[in-house]
């Protein structure tokens, strides 16, 4: 996750993550969790699989029906002290669509109990002025809505009409309640054109956060993989999301723009700072070193409907243990895991143009369940690099190390 408007308009400093505990999670403010020195994981939980709409890029490949094995309230109240024991910061709960679990509520007061974090990511259609009162009532501290366009185009990618206008409904219920609200856009071929207007939306219907997501080659994301984005139209797509957030910026409107999934996106804007602001530059590139890159299986974690524990939601075809049987800490700290393990120190088994970059410890070779669907070999280069091999360094021997040291 790369907070665009914090590091390219200069309202984050080292200053600002060293102030917090020498950046540990558990005294971090969450928009410096991703600077945070003792990694511990945010909590991606698919408390459920069901979901009411059938998104053409859905990583879980949710439907509108019963998934047997479901965690029960019981065995999900016994998740949350696990994550409580472990010191996660944050619980992100998801789907499918979460709101659709019947207990879902009583989990949200019973991790505030534990003094957990927690988020919610919906796609908003059930965000009815009573439900948005009672998300505020049970703890949540930011509610993530999901919109893949404008109108007809948001509706035609849900597979369902109408459901723009509930989701939009549901953004303003949530303002109307004080609840912290933002939205969340996956970005492809098929919607690229839809980006400006959604940044627009920000600005006209007064909504303070954006999360705009590279595509995951997962569930429906991977059978949508032809239709991810060019590198020209990459480059294109995320010019005009820094340039928006200066533009923001500029004229003293507070909104807050980030990116997710591809961390691309980290070397592409400190090289842009580089040719502005170098004091600056430098400034970004230890802040983006700090962050370290795509955290999947260090800072990041999932754990799905059944109890599995992935590196992230993308790569459920992966799983570390079972909660049901042992603790969550338990799980993520055992290395016995051969896929676990690598993850969390991948850099000596990246290949190809991952391994010779030398802005690898801004990246952290992106995606690496983008590069596993796109070529088979978990460990190849993520096709999503947009970058050139001569602005990636491979053809200077300049040390991977030597950028914003001078």
């Amino acid at each position: 996750m790369l907070s665009v408007t914090r590091l390219l308009c200069g309202t984050i400093t080292q200053g600002d993550v060293l102030r917090y505990g020498q950046r540990q999670t558990g005294k971090a403010p969450a928009h410096l969790l991703h600077y945070a020195e003792d990694k511990k994981p945010v909590v991606v939980w698919n408390v459920t699989r069901r979901c009411n709409l059938r998104c053409v890029h859905c990583y879980s490949d949710s439907r509108d029906q019963d998934y047997e094995g479901e965690l029960s309230t019981r065995q999900a109240l016994k998740v949350l002290d696990d994550l409580a024991e472990f010191q996660v910061p944050t619980v992100l709960f998801s789907g499918g669509e979460p709101l659709m679990r019947p207990d879902l509520f009583d989990l949200a007061e019973a991790a505030r109990a534990r003094r957990l974090r927690c988020v919610l990511s919906t796609n908003g259609y059930f965000i009815t002025p009573e439900v948005a009162e009672k998300i505020r009532q049970v703890g949540f501290s930011y509610v993530g809505v999901s919109i893949d366009g404008l109108g007809e185009a948001h509706d035609r990618f849900r597979g369902a009409p109408g459901s723009f206008e509930r989701a939009i409904e549901g953004i303003r219920n949530c303002r109307e309640v004080g609840m912290r609200v933002g939205l969340r856009f996956t970005l492809h071929k098929l919607n690229d054109d839809q980006l400006p207007g959604v940044l627009d939306l920000l600005e006209t219907e007064d909504i303070p956060r954006c999360c705009v997501y590279h595509l995951a080659y997962s569930g429906r994301g991977g059978r949508i993989a032809c239709h991810d984005l060019t590198h020209q139209e990459t480059r294109s797509a995320v010019d005009l999301i820094f340039d928006k957030a200066l533009d923001f910026h500029r004229r003293g409107i507070q909104k807050d723009i980030l990116t997710v999934d591809n961390h691309t996106d980290n070397v592409y804007l400190y090289l842009r700072l580089k040719g502005e602001d170098l004091e600056r530059a430098k400034e970004v590139y230890r802040l983006l070193r700090w962050n370290g890159g795509n955290q999947s299986g260090i800072a990041i974690a999932d754990i799905d409907w059944l109890g599995n524990v992935h590196a992230d939601q993308f790569s459920m075809h992966y799983s570390f243990g079972n909660v049901v049987e042992r603790k969550f800490g338990d799980i993520w700290t055992d290395l016995s895991n051969p896929v676990l393990a690598a993850l969390k120190d991948r850099k000596k088994h990246l290949k190809g143009r991952c391994a010779a970059c030398q802005y690898l410890d801004l990246c952290n070779g992106n995606l690496r369940v983008r590069a596993e669907s796109a070529t088979g070999d978990l460990w190849a280069p993520d096709p999503a690099c947009y970058l050139t091999d001569e602005e990636i360094g491979i053809q200077k021997a300049a040390s991977a190390y030597q950028e914003g040291k001078e």
